[in-house]
């Protein structure tokens, strides 16, 4: 069983600070990066199919910039076998079109069963990207998993996908793209074993050049969407805290709404 697991450093949410560039642009420099949250997601489904099946390999697939490999390397910590990164200036600014277009060149050059990615990111909220990839590929695409069971033996895929109105029971040919959800399963935290595994664990790292891929149509010059502009949140308030009975907590509860007109 070969899983490919795609990643994406984000901004780690918890840092503080500005992060914003001059263009309105997300300065991914100026904050640390930790992996996906839905990514996490997908990887321990990922680890725990290749657990019950006594075999297999997972590799964890990112275009992102060259700082990655650290992200990486706590995503191998988790279990997964290797790494491919896939870093490139020109890449600067690509748009989800652009980034499915190279992660699927990327997976060109891999031999999989399923991919893996998580159902959007926490950054951009798109959601398209493993659509895309599975697009460019020429692959089923199930989406809001909440469940996945391959059978390798007939080669196919079964998924319980989230839906409005309940769940559905998806099939699919394999290979395949699957788009996890939380409802997978929580992810593990990586052991001291694994941390230091993944230190000695291969990250090899890929170029346009070397995916066959040239700059038109790739990067921000080439981006089909735009950020007209970006801000900030603002500042929450101090937190209030009513102490004495219950009967004093409810009567400030409905004297804050009133006093903002929300009641």
């Amino acid at each position: 069983m070969r899983i490919v697991v795609l990643i994406k450093p984000v901004p780690d949410p918890a840092s503080a600070g500005e992060r914003l560039g001059p263009d309105d642009r997300l300065d991914r420099a100026a904050v640390p990066a930790v992996v996906n949250g839905n990514d996490e997601y997908v990887l321990e489904a990922a680890l725990k199919l290749v657990e019950a099946a006594g075999e297999g390999e997972i590799t964890l697939l990112a275009m992102a910039p060259a700082n990655a490999p650290e992200t990486l390397r706590k995503a191998l910590a988790m279990g997964a076998h290797r790494g491919v990164h896939v870093t490139d200036p020109a890449l600067a600014g690509s748009c989800a079109v652009s980034t499915a277009r190279v992660l699927a060149a990327a997976l060109r050059e891999l031999e999989f069963d399923m991919v893996f990615a998580g159902i959007d990111s926490s950054d951009g909220v798109g959601g398209i990207v493993p659509a895309a990839v599975a697009a460019h590929l020429g692959l089923p695409y199930l989406s809001y998993a909440a469940r996945i069971e391959p059978d390798m033996a007939s080669r196919t895929v079964r998924v319980r996908r989230i839906s409005p109105t309940g769940y559905d029971l998806l099939e699919a040919p394999l290979p395949a793209v699957i788009g996890g959800t939380q409802a997978l399963g929580e992810p593990r935290y990586p052991s001291l074993k694994g941390i230091m595994a993944a230190r000695g664990k291969e990250i090899v790292t890929r170029s346009m050049a070397d995916l066959g891929l040239d700059s038109a149509g790739i990067g921000g010059g080439a981006a089909t969407t735009a950020v007209l502009g970006t801000q900030m949140p603002p500042t929450r308030g101090a937190t209030e805290i009513v102490r004495g009975s219950p009967d004093d907590g409810a009567a400030r509860i409905v004297e804050f709404l009133a006093e903002r007109r929300i009641i």
